[in-house]
Parts: C-alpha cells; structure tokens; sequence
C-alpha cells in the first residue's frame, strides 16, 4: 500500500469526531485502540481497508472533501463541563444532543459561560487550538471589586502566572466591575489567574467571540450550525495555522 493512501493513526482517529489527536494519542497510549485487531504503536499510519477499533467498536474513515463533518457554537451554560466523557455529570456532550458525534473546541471551564466552537473535524481543532496562530478570543468579565486603571494596564501588559508571563492583551472597562478582555492564548483559567494575581476575584465570566464568531442571541443551552460564510471565514484563517504541535 502506497503512502498516498495512509493517514496517522491519530489523525484518522481524530477526523472520525472521536476526539482530538492528543485524546487518540492517549487512548493508544492506554491500548484502547486496534488495527486489524492488533494493538499499534504511537505514528502507527492506516492503510486504506485497515479496520481501526476503540473500545472494540469499528471507527469509519470519514469523506476527504469533509461534505459529512459538523461545525457548530454553542452557548455553554454555567454548570455544564467541556468533555466528551459521558460518565461526566452535565458534559457537553450529553447537553447538547447532537445526533452525529462532536467534540469541543478548547475549553470554557464549569464555573464560566459562553462561545464555544464544537466540530466533528479533527483538523480544524489542531489548526485553533495551536497558540502562536493568535486567533482572537473575547471575553466579558466581572470581578468582585471596584477596576482601577492600574489593574488595566497591568493585565493588558502581561502578568506573571503559571511560570510565565501572559503575552500583551487588549483589556478595556465596561463599568466599576466589569471589563472586556481579548486573549490570543489559552493557559489554564488565564483570566481567573490574572486577576487572583492582581487580587482581584473573577465573580462571572462570559466568552462573547472566538475569531469571527460571535455569540449573537443565543441564549445559555442553545447552538446553531455554521453558516457556509462563517465556514469559509473559519477555513481561510485558519488556512496557514500549523496542525500539530511542535
């Protein structure tokens, strides 16, 4: 079989809508994964006609022109936790309903609510998720405290969390509590630990926009599909973004 017709096994795995390419990486890591019924290593490629199992259930290749993939944006609740494991009370998974399998686009975590782009397309989801691609991404934040311009310009600049500086931000002041952050970086709970940093308590947190997707009026616990305009917005930002990491 030549390789112009094999795809990492992770990728394949990803494609399908299982779960991103690191999730496959672990389930083969953990020898939930099979070709031809037989337990693969990490780099493993799939010839066309291979069976690939997880779990022991067959996972179909998927159509190249990716005519059969789902994109969608949900208003995540407050409550409601960004995992595709159904044993997770309030996944999101089981909160939306969907009839074909999807996954989420990064995370937006429990206590927090908004913009979160879901997908059956492993692809796009390395393509966002990879920081240096500096796709913009809003929030509106209260706190539990006056804002001073101090805070301002300190969180705007950079603040030192999680043996890092957070990279420069536009930060701007919707009223005595509130304010409005763009971030093109993802570390864990960055704006809750910016602002514990600076002594401050995020009291609600809100995503309003991930690149050219805005939350609109949705209401919490609802999605809709992409329009084929935001599809091919989404596709065309994220054309020269590298897939994988380094």
């Amino acid at each position: 079989m030549s390789s112009e017709v094999t795809k990492r096994l992770n990728k394949y795995i990803s494609d399908t809508g299982l779960c991103s390419r690191r999730e496959a990486d672990k389930l083969i890591e953990q020898n939930r994964v099979t070709i031809n019924d037989k337990l693969p290593e990490l780099g493993t490629k799939v010839a066309q006609g291979d069976k690939v199992k997880v779990d022991g259930k067959l996972v179909k290749a998927v159509a190249e022109d990716k005519s059969d993939r789902i994109y969608l944006v949900y208003n995540k609740p407050i409550g409601i936790t960004c995992t595709t494991e159904r044993h997770v009370k309030g996944n999101i998974i089981d909160a939306i309903k969907h009839k074909q399998r999807i996954f989420p686009v990064g995370r937006l975590d429990k206590p927090s609510e908004g913009l979160i782009i879901l997908t059956s397309d492993g692809d796009i989801v390395n393509k966002i998720l990879r920081a240096e691609n500096s796709h913009d991404k809003e929030y509106e934040v209260t706190v539990n405290q006056p804002i001073s311009e101090r805070f301002v310009q300190k969180m705007a600049k950079g603040v030192p969390i999680l043996g890092t500086v957070t990279k420069p931000c536009k930060v701007n002041a919707r009223g005595k509590f509130q304010f409005s952050i763009i971030l093109t970086q993802g570390l864990n709970r960055q704006i809750r630990r910016m602002c514990e940093f600076l002594g401050y308590e995020v009291t609600k947190l809100k995503r309003t926009r991930i690149m050219h997707l805005e939350l609109g009026n949705l209401k919490p616990g609802q999605w809709r599909n992409l329009t084929e305009k935001e599809l091919n917005q989404l596709n065309n930002a994220v054309q020269q973004s590298s897939k994988t990491a380094g």
